[in-house]
């Protein structure tokens, strides 16, 4: 039999051990954890840019990803009146990459509308430059967010990216799973012809304004008007920047 002080310094040596043991593979596989989510959030971004790539988005590698972004996309933040925001700025709320691509969405989807910042992509190709936005919002179960690709008249969608949290299968998770779902919005305005912001328009029957409007998810309607609200709200909130590129 062995002794209590036995029993007790082989579980305290078991325990140190196994949390050693942890915390190494912790620290060992964070980093590339973080760096997995970095480049499946950029290739979201650059999935918003449908056919403006050499090839599809699901077939350019890791690194082809990090290369694009480094040498054809330039980042920013800005604030609801469409500033500039600083990367100390980004920094200072929170986001220690200082980069648009750090901006947690989610977090600034619960502030008040006047405190949040907004990521902006600029992606550049051959003498021409697409802006892409993010936009979030809710879906039944949870929440969807999606990014928006736009050509030089802040008007005119170049393409879209959509993902949701926990949306049904076959139903509101169509809106990522489904690639003519996203499709139908290439080259759909958000503005009217007399300039007035109008959005897009998910429509359950079917699209009738061919312009801004595209056809519902056949039985998820829920889901259907989440993207609905969300395009119409975010999109809203880059309106002052959208204003002040025009004009520029």
């Amino acid at each position: 039999m062995h002794s209590t002080r036995y029993i007790i310094t082989f579980t305290f040596i078991l325990t140190l051990v196994s949390a050693l043991l942890l915390s190494f593979l912790y620290f060992g596989t964070n980093e590339r954890a973080e760096l997995n989510e970095k480049i499946f959030n950029k290739r979201a971004v650059l999935a918003a840019l449908a056919n403006k790539l050499d090839k599809p988005v699901k077939k350019l590698s890791d690194q082809e990803v990090l290369d694009i972004f480094e040498s054809q996309v330039d980042q920013f933040a800005i604030d609801m009146e469409g500033n500039n925001v600083s990367s100390a700025a980004i920094v200072e709320r929170g986001y220690t990459g200082g980069l648009a691509e750090d901006i947690d969405m989610a977090k600034e989807k619960k502030k008040p509308v006047a405190d949040q910042i907004l990521p902006v992509f600029v992606y550049a190709s051959g003498g021409s430059k697409y802006t892409i936005v993010s936009v979030r919002g809710n879906g039944l179960w949870d929440e969807i967010w999606g990014n928006i690709a736009l050509d030089n008249d802040y008007n005119t969608v170049i393409g879209v990216s959509f993902d949701h949290a926990q949306e049904t299968p076959g139903l509101g998770a169509e809106i990522k799973d489904n690639s003519s779902f996203p499709a139908q919005f290439r080259n759909k305005k958000i503005y009217a012809s007399d300039n007035t912001y109008k959005s897009i328009n998910v429509r359950k029957g079917g699209a009738k304004d061919l312009l801004h409007e595209v056809d519902a998810i056949s039985g998820a309607t829920v889901t259907s008007d989440g993207v609905s609200e969300m395009l119409f709200r975010g999109l809203k909130y880059y309106e002052p920047y959208f204003n002040k590129m025009k004009n520029s």
